[in-house]
């Protein structure tokens, strides 16, 4: 009689233990979770018509002010400064696809884009 007693308080212990130090669940989902960020509109649209590349402002208050593009090998292929326009258009004349565009807006802001070509 005692050993069926004893055997029943160890397993209740036992269960009681495997409870209280195992969640299922946590307490607050939310806080590990990392938030997403809204993705900025961006001012301008690249634009790519074979090796011919446009880019184009939204705006016709805040026009390029500076635009770089190279490859992805590093080489720089265009760089012009103090532009004051609303739509830049170039020719590729190399032979690679994949190109990165770092642009200067009219306001100060600079943006990084990367594009590729057929």
């Amino acid at each position: 009689m005692m050993k069926t007693i004893f055997r029943k308080s160890v397993a209740v212990a036992a269960f009681l233990l495997v409870i209280t130090s195992s969640q299922a669940q946590d307490s607050d989902p939310g806080k590990d979770k990392p938030t997403t960020e809204r993705k900025e509109i961006k001012p301008f649209k690249i634009l790519t018509s074979g090796k011919r590349i446009t880019v184009q402002s939204n705006s016709n208050t805040n026009n390029l002010k500076r635009l770089l593009v190279w490859t992805s090998s590093g080489h720089r292929i265009v760089e012009q400064h103090n532009l004051d326009v609303s739509v830049y258009i170039f020719n590729i004349s190399v032979k690679e696809k994949i190109f990165f565009l770092m642009l200067e807006m009219k306001n100060g802001k600079r943006f990084t884009e990367k594009f590729g070509i057929e």
